[in-house]
């Protein structure tokens, strides 16, 4: 059987034909080798670090010696636009046992870098290694910062931005006496001034490794400060430095403390993921722009007492190990601390905030003190996704204020930092800030429920519904297949279908909310639970407001007490008149004036929404009790005892009295009704008792058991009377469950939800 050409001619068969089966075999070894090597390669060559690709693994660093310094100080290189003497990647040894080397590295270095000229010549010690202390501040040119003393070799610009340090001096005056010497010096009405290192060129120290201590305090530095990825193996101190250009700290170390006292960034500062391995201190600092401190590490103390924040605090993602105290600091924009860990307390006492403070996902595991802070118009705490457990943790803050500084983003997913924070508020006795959070968080629970009766149910909207919406047709259908195979969880699931782009989801997400499909039944009683709860909001903020209850419980008192006044004085005015006379209507009409007014004042000034709050007690009150007074006039009156009043008091008693189990008529037995006489109606304080017999049933309070007469009655006033009784039930229940929500270690009701 002959085989096709071009089929069958594997290697095994060849061999077996032996058509050079020994070199085919050979051939193939060869190339399992060659392969094997170039997988090896590949592998070793994605193992490697990115970083390693951009710099060497191991720096080969060059010994300084004065000749190279001489030479390098004479053939200076620019990079990005600034003329520096190239230091890069030398071993520079300034201890102590190569002092003939030290000081003349010192003086021909700072005569190169002080010397006049319109370009300044700056430094680059990027990949260097410094070995024993280094004295930075040495470099620069010594000078004055009285104005007429600067020294001539500034160019006008240069002494333009020394003169900006008047400025921000007198700002931190404004707000405390400086700390700082040369501020001092400028603000004092002599004409001496201490001296301060200036540093006119650019200094870069990307990845410079300092073995020794580093001293750069009472500098200015005129041009940028580049230390990316700077290690300081002792200590680092930078106190009193002034910063007028962009300083980058980024991913720097600071293996031992770290001083940045008094000084001033007077652009943007970058500590992005430095890490502060032992203590540091940022005392009487001032940030004039930006401050980015995102992911950086404090593993010790972090001290930022009395700093100004003029640009954005930006600490999000950072860890702190220690204790931060950010006491008596000023906060002009916002303050990120989004994500922020603090493993111990953190100390925000007597700062002032004047826009957001977010603590957005931040962990709190000790405690958080907001004591005598001040917040702006503006300014508010947001904490949802805050991750604090009452139990071990404090939030600590002004009774009364605090809690209405506190604001999270919506009711899903923050109930229980709401739950935590209020019930750590209670622990700490300060019942008014979590009566407040209780308060919040009703209302965005009723913004939930007005979602879920009137929005968009992404599990159970028709497609013209969603088209509507704002979806194209194809997004609709696509949507509707995807609920018959599974209902929808959360909105993100959109993205998952073909059709729905991030824009249109970012469009239209607000307007949506998923939930399983409620049946009519379901609906009316979630339509219940929002009536209910928004009248419990406006009526009594939830239990929390008992001024609120007091201003809406005098208008109602006020207004039964006219009504009731109205339809037993003034009866008909044919044939024969009976109506009250013009003293008891002025004082009628006074007392009701002043009552309505004192509760008008108590719901405008302790009510978070007044006109919505009178707009539910008009409707309560006001439709039924006017309808029935209008049908009374309209059908007249025709019975007999028409000249005798309609209710009647006690005559055995007269003295304050709690009337819990009164009803408003007096029963039939004889002997019983001969204990209640009408009232009368020629006494001038007659009109006291309206309002008497409108707090008996509003309060279960009253100077005298004032009833109706259960003769000769037209039944709408009985009607109207039974109808304030009613209210008054519902009131009392309401007045009393404010009062156990709002006086501490009355907690009859205190978890009634």
């Amino acid at each position: 059987m002959v085989a096709h050409r071009g089929k069958n001619t594997s290697p095994s068969l060849l061999a077996e034909r032996g058509l050079g089966g020994e070199v085919f075999s050979s051939w193939v070894g060869c190339l399992k080798q060659a392969g094997l090597l170039i997988i090896l390669c590949a592998l070793f060559f994605f193992s490697q670090p990115l970083a390693a690709w951009g710099a060497p693994a191991q720096i080969e660093r060059t010994p300084l010696t004065l000749e190279l310094l001489q030479e390098r100080l004479h053939t200076p290189i620019l990079r990005e636009g600034n003329v520096v003497v190239d230091l890069r990647e030398m071993v520079i040894d300034l201890q102590p046992e190569n002092a003939s080397f030290r000081d003349a590295f010192y003086q021909i270095l700072g005569k190169e870098l002080q010397k006049a000229g319109s370009k300044p010549l700056g430094l680059d010690l990027s990949y260097s290694l410094i070995q024993g202390n280094f004295f930075g501040s040495d470099l620069g040119l010594r000078t004055p910062l009285y104005a007429q003393a600067i020294a001539p070799i500034f160019t006008s610009t240069e002494q333009e931005q020394l003169e900006r340090l008047r400025q921000v001096c007198l700002q931190s005056l404004a707000v405390a006496l400086p700390s700082s010497k040369d501020c001092k010096s400028l603000l004092a009405k002599s004409t001496t001034s201490t001296e301060i290192s200036v540093f006119r060129g650019s200094l870069t120290l990307v990845e410079t490794r300092f073995n020794g201590t580093v001293q750069f305090s009472n500098t200015f530095f005129l041009q940028p400060v580049d230390a990316q990825g700077a290690i300081f193996t002792q200590q680092a101190n930078w106190t009193e430095t002034r910063f007028s250009r962009a300083s980058s700290f980024a991913s720097a170390t600071f293996k031992k403390e770290s001083q940045f006292l008094g000084s001033i960034f007077f652009d943007k500062a970058n500590f992005k993921q430095t890490q502060f391995q032992e203590s540091t201190y940022f005392q009487d600092s001032t940030f004039g722009d930006t401050a980015n401190f995102t992911q950086a590490i404090f593993k010790k103390l972090a001290k930022f007492t009395r700093v100004q924040w003029q640009g954005n605090a930006d600490f999000s993602n950072v860890h702190f190990s220690e204790q931060a105290q950010f006491t008596k600091g000023i906060f002009n924009q916002f303050l990120f601390l989004t994500e922020a860990t603090f493993e111990q307390a953190v100390t925000l006492r007597e700062a002032q905030f004047n826009q957001l403070v977010n603590l957005q996902s931040a962990s709190i595991v000790n405690s958080a003190d907001f004591s005598d802070a001040g917040f702006a118009k503006d300014a508010y705490l947001n904490v949802s996704g805050l991750i604090f457990n009452s139990n071990q943790a404090k939030i600590l803050g002004n009774p009364g204020q605090i809690g209405k500084m506190l604001v999270v983003s919506g009711f899903q997913g923050n109930q229980s930092v709401l739950r935590n924070l209020g019930q750590n508020f209670r622990l700490l006795q300060q019942i008014g800030d979590a009566n407040q959070l209780e308060y919040t968080k009703q209302r965005l629970r009723l913004q939930d429920l007005s979602r879920h009766l009137v929005g968009t149910n992404l599990n159970s909207a028709s497609q013209e519904g969603l088209v509507k919406l704002g979806f194209s047709v194809i997004q609709a259908e696509a949507i509707a297949r995807r609920r018959l195979q599974q209902l929808f969880r959360n909105k993100t699931e959109l993205l998952t279908l073909p059709y729905i782009d991030y824009e249109t989801y970012t469009q239209l997400s607000s307007h949506l909310f998923v939930s399983e499909p409620l049946s009519p039944f379901g609906w009316l009683l979630q339509a219940w639970n929002w009536l209910a709860l928004s009248l419990l909001l406006l009526l009594s903020g939830y239990g929390t407001n008992f001024c609120l209850v007091i201003g809406v419980g005098l208008i109602a008192i006020a207004f039964f007490g006219l009504l009731f006044w109205l339809v037993d004085r003034f009866r008909r005015l044919l044939p024969v008149p009976i109506i009250p006379t013009a003293y008891e209507t002025t004082w009628m009409l006074t007392s009701f004036s002043l009552l309505t007014l004192f509760g008008l004042f108590a719901i405008f000034r302790t009510g978070e929404q007044p006109w919505l709050t009178l707009a539910c007690l008009f409707v309560i009150i006001f439709p039924l009790a006017i309808a029935l007074l209008f049908r009374l006039y309209q059908q007249g009156r025709y019975h007999n005892l028409m000249d005798v009043s309609y209710f009647t008091e006690d005559g055995t008693l007269r003295q304050l009295r709690l009337l819990i189990g009164r009803l408003p008529v007096i029963p039939r037995y004889q002997m019983f009704r001969e204990r209640y006489l009408p009232l009368l109606w020629n006494s001038g304080w007659n009109w006291l008792n309206y309002y008497d017999f409108s707090l008996n049933n509003l309060l279960r309070l009253g100077f005298n058991d004032i009833r109706l007469r259960d003769e000769h009655l037209p039944g709408i006033i009985t009607t109207l009377a039974w109808y304030q009784w009613i209210l008054g039930i519902l009131y009392i229940t309401l007045l009393l469950w404010t009062l156990s929500r709002t006086i501490p270690g009355l907690n009859l009701l205190i978890y009634l939800k």
